[in-house]
């Protein structure tokens, strides 16, 4: 394993940051520490590169014990939110700082910088400064500048946070790609589900300092081990006595006896996707929220208003609740198997 954790706690005052954290990063791997803001995942980070130190516990890096070791020992690439680029310096002289401190060759500096240019496709931007890239450019730039010191480990703060939705998704091609050529353990931490999922090979999602499961992006989404993690990887509504995600729902309009009638009371379009509030006509059940295309939609003729009946689709993972404890459903419910 590249990174080994045991027994990390964190407390800054009253305030429980992480508590018993055990965990094992394997080398080579991208793993994303994914949870809402407040709930750890940063300060383990932090941990982890040797900014923050643990109350207790021990952080291994590569086989040596790094608990004490301060951050510039780690060899270890950090990547803040907000890049911490030195102003005056061009792109260049930023990429070359690391090795500068290093005392490295000035030809050995100029072929590494060349290197990283090429590698995230600077080049022609060698000799700007960073107020004159926009904020992709900066990050890659950022990016180029952990890597050129060929670190042991990369962190990575909410790399992509700072950035809107279109930049953002361009980099996380970007980044899963740059992972693939380079194959340096990679930790990054972000609160975006669709970030982790995408981008990510394993995931550590962390709750109140305290981790809630660990996985490949498909384990957590198809087999969560906590309603935490249930809710927090995506949409989740009640269809009976199931919880299940809203694009996993069958909508039929003809009547079906093993199947959950309502009414729709809510129609919505949002580009692709039609957005349903179904209310059951049995009960006082709230509203069960299903997703479909536009062009399901379409073909079934949905309006507001509609009566409907609804099933967990073929091959939906539902997850019945039983006592406030999830257990994924291998029996028959409303007739289909899921």
């Amino acid at each position: 394993m590249s990174i080994e954790i045991s027994q990390v706690n964190k407390n800054f005052g009253d305030f429980v940051a992480l508590e018993g954290i055990d965990l094992s990063i394997p080398t080579g791997q991208l793993t994303a520490l994914l949870g809402p803001s407040g709930g750890g995942k940063s300060t383990l980070l932090r941990i982890i590169a040797g900014l923050e130190d643990a109350d207790s516990g021990r952080v291994e890096i590569e086989g040596v014990d790094a608990t004490r070791l301060p951050a510039q020992k780690r060899n270890v690439g950090f990547v803040f939110q907000h890049y911490a680029a030195f102003k005056h310096m061009t792109v260049a002289r930023n990429i070359a700082f690391g090795l500068e401190i290093r005392k490295r060759p000035k030809a050995e500096i100029a072929a590494k910088v060349d290197e990283m240019l090429e590698l995230v496709h600077l080049g022609q931007f060698r000799d700007r400064l960073p107020s004159q890239l926009s904020g992709g450019q900066r990050q890659r730039m950022a990016l180029a500048r952990a890597l050129a010191i060929e670190p042991t480990v990369l962190l990575l703060d909410e790399p992509f946070g700072a950035l809107d939705a279109k930049v953002r998704k361009e980099l996380r091609d970007w980044l899963r790609r740059l992972h693939d050529e380079v194959h340096v353990t990679t930790v990054f931490v972000t609160h975006d589900q669709e970030e982790a999922l995408e981008v990510a090979d394993s995931i550590v999602v962390i709750n109140d300092g305290r981790i809630e499961q660990v996985g490949s992006p498909d384990e957590l989404y198809d087999a969560p081990a906590t309603d935490f993690v249930l809710s927090f990887l995506g949409p989740v509504t009640r269809l009976g006595d199931l919880q299940i995600r809203p694009h996993d729902i069958e909508v039929s309009v003809t009547p079906r006896t093993d199947a959950v009638r309502g009414r729709i009371t809510r129609w919505t379009r949002i580009g692709f996707e039609v957005r349903l509030d179904v209310t059951p006509s049995e009960g006082q059940q709230p509203p069960v929220q299903v997703t479909v295309t536009r062009a399901e939609a379409r073909t079934l003729g949905l309006q507001h208003g509609d009566e409907v009946w609804l099933n967990p689709a073929a091959g939906a993972q539902a997850i019945r609740a039983t006592n406030d404890t999830l257990h994924l459903s291998t029996e028959p419910q409303l007739g289909v198997t899921v």
